[in-house]
C-alpha cells in the first residue's frame, strides 16, 4: 500500500484496509447489497415510471463501486475474470436501459451473486471466526446454493411469466425451482415449451449436485480448515496446526484462540 498515492490509496484502504472507517464502509456495502437484492425481487417485471429514479440511483452506486474496484486492482486482467464483476456490469446496464427493461429486468437478480462477498468479508474481518472456521464448507455451499436458486428462479420467471399460466410472480418461479431441485415434483407448476423442459433439466442436474454437496458437508463435517501451504500447496490443515503435515513448513492459521 505504501506505493499507492492519492485517491488510489484512500480507496484501497477502504476496500482492503483495517480500521473503523473500512469496517463501516464494507458493512455499508453489504447492507446495500442486501437491500438491492430485496428490491430486485420485489420490483415488478415491468418497470414503472415511479421506480425509474430508484433504478438510476442504484445503477450509479453500483457503477461507482465497480469503477473503484477496477481502479485499485493492480492486475486489470484478473478483474475481468471474476463472475461478480461481470454480474455487476450487467446489472448497471439494465438499470440504465429503461427501453429494454421489460426484457432485461430479470438480469438484475444477478446482484445475488454478491452474496458470496458477504462470506469473504466475514472471514477477513474475523467476525464469527470460530463458527466460520468450524463450518466453512457448510457456509460456502449454502452461499453457492442460494445464489444458484435466485439466478435460476429469475431465468424461469422471465422466460415463463407470459406464456405460462402457472407462473405469475417470482415466488411461483422460486417455488418451481425448489420443487425441481429437491426432486419433489408436485406437478402443480410446470414449464412450457422445449426451452422450459431444457431449463427444468438444468435445474435438476446442476441444483441437485449443489444440494448433495451441501448435504455431504452437513453430515460429514470436517475438522480441517482451508489454509494453503506456501511450500507444497496442501490446502487443508488442522485448526491448531503450526506445521504442514505434508512438508513440515511453518503455516500461519488465523484463530481466535480458545477459552
Amino acid at each position: 500500500m505504501n506505493d499507492r498515492k492519492g485517491l488510489n490509496r484512500q480507496l484501497f484502504w477502504l476496500y482492503e484496509g483495517h480500521g473503523r472507517a473500512p469496517f463501516v464502509f464494507r458493512w455499508s456495502l453489504l447492507l446495500f447489497d442486501f437491500l438491492t437484492i430485496c428490491y430486485f425481487l420485489w420490483a415488478p417485471f415491468e418497470t414503472r415510471e415511479g421506480l425509474l429514479g430508484v433504478d438510476y440511483a442504484i445503477g450509479v452506486i453500483i457503477a461507482l463501486d465497480v469503477a473503484a474496484r477496477f481502479y485499485i486492482r493492480r492486475d486489470k486482467k484478473k478483474f475481468w475474470k471474476r463472475l461478480t464483476n461481470w454480474a455487476d456490469i450487467i446489472v448497471v446496464i439494465t438499470m440504465f436501459a429503461p427501453l429494454f427493461t421489460a426484457n432485461l429486468s430479470f438480469l438484475r437478480v444477478l446482484r445475488a451473486v454478491r452474496a458470496i462477498r458477504a462470506f469473504t468479508f466475514v472471514r477477513r474481518a474475523g467476525l464469527l471466526w470460530r463458527f466460520v472456521t468450524r463450518h466453512e464448507r457448510v457456509v460456502d455451499r449454502v452461499t453457492n446454493l442460494v445464489v444458484f436458486l435466485f439466478i435460476m428462479s429469475s431465468i424461469v420467471y422471465v422466460t415463463q411469466v407470459r406464456p405460462n399460466p402457472d407462473i405469475h410472480t417470482f415466488l411461483d418461479a422460486f417455488y418451481f425451482t425448489i420443487s425441481s431441485l429437491t426432486t419433489t415434483g408436485y406437478g402443480d407448476v410446470t414449464l412450457v415449451g422445449s426451452g422450459g423442459r431444457l431449463l427444468s433439466i438444468a435445474i435438476m442436474v446442476l441444483g441437485l449436485s449443489l444440494f448433495l454437496r451441501l448435504l455431504g458437508a452437513l453430515f460429514t463435517p470436517s475438522d480441517k480448515v482451508d489454509q494453503e501451504c506456501e511450500a507444497c500447496g496442501l490446502t487443508r490443515h488442522d485448526p491448531d496446526a503450526v506445521h504442514c503435515k505434508h512438508c513440515g513448513a511453518v503455516i500461519h492459521i488465523q484463530t481466535a484462540g480458545s477459552t
